[in-house]
């Protein structure tokens, strides 16, 4: 299969709806000073999301625990590669005093993925969701989790401290995974999906990126594969690269095609959320409060 590179990522090539309005400099500050007080890592500035400055100019963060030093290097990410340092024993207790100064009522947790470590870092999430939950007990917890290497037992480890929310992000369709993610699996990462779903988490998500050479029928294919592994909500958004050393974007897809994947995971049953700037914590409270409000099995309207 030939994949023709429609378009490459530079400056002022970006299409009219990929560009965001400013920021209020005055509430990204806040939070900003709320996250360096307590030496915490954050996924919107490590990966340097596109919608960084309107959640934090909105007073809210997604928490990157476990350093920001990942062990792995894939070549979509920003986020640095390298040998991380030793865990810091007060994160935990960190991440919950800054969703309480920032007033969260869902908190979302994702780390870097720490191979070096024996579970993975499942220990880590454990501690980090216990510490949210006894500051903040009406709070929703939402877990966004490196494939942990596959291990069942750190798996459930997370699992049993009851996440809200578990998501794992497959990221790109398998074809892809040799270019994309070299040291990940995308079979593995559908069984860590598979085995949760069968746990019984409340609610198992997963994310896909597309601009990224795929085929709409690979999303397609992809949107079945997670049905059957009893994921019941996917997140699918525009990659965009962020810099010169990371994959370039092969196409722009227009927010019709973005419509065409949501149509298709709904008729298959999911819940989807699709558009450019979707990302995996974008708005994250709302896929919670669709899913609870899902009494048919089909999908609602989206509300992101």
């Amino acid at each position: 299969m030939v994949i023709v590179e429609k378009m490459t990522d530079g400056p002022g090539r970006k299409p009219e709806w990929l560009k965001k309005p400013l920021p209020k400099a005055a509430a990204m500050r806040e939070v900003e000073a709320t996250l360096r007080g307590r030496s915490l890592h954050t996924v919107c500035e490590s990966a340097k999301c596109p919608n960084k400055g309107e959640c934090f100019s909105r007073g809210t963060a997604t928490f990157l625990i476990m350093g920001d030093v990942c062990t792995r290097d894939c070549r979509f990410c920003s986020v640095s590669g390298g040998s991380p340092s030793p865990l810091d024993p007060a994160e935990p207790e960190q991440v919950a005093d800054a969703a309480v100064v920032l007033g969260l009522e869902h908190v979302v947790i994702t780390s870097v993925t720490r191979d070096d470590l024996a579970d993975g870092g499942a220990s880590h999430f454990v501690q980090t969701i216990q510490a949210v939950r006894r500051r903040l007990p009406q709070c929703t917890v939402e877990v966004l989790i490196p494939d942990l290497g596959g291990v069942r037992a750190s798996i459930d480890a997370v699992l049993d401290a009851a996440p809200d929310v578990f998501n794992h992000n497959v990221e790109t369709v398998p074809r892809l995974y040799s270019r994309v993610r070299p040291r990940a699996d995308y079979h593995r990462s559908l069984e860590v999906l598979r085995h949760a779903a069968e746990r019984g988490a409340v609610l198992v998500k997963t994310g896909l990126m597309v601009g990224l050479g795929e085929t709409e029928e690979e999303v397609r294919l992809f949107l079945a594969d997670a049905k059957r592994a009893g994921v019941a909500l996917v997140t699918i958004g525009q990659y965009l690269r962020p810099s010169r050393d990371h994959l370039p974007v092969t196409e722009y897809v227009p927010p019709k095609v973005f419509d065409e994947y949501r149509s298709a995971g709904e008729a298959l049953g999911l819940l989807v959320e699709s558009a450019p700037f979707v990302r995996s914590s974008y708005h994250a409270e709302d896929g919670l409060r669709r899913f609870g409000a899902r009494g048919d099995g089909t999908a609602k309207e989206d509300q992101c």
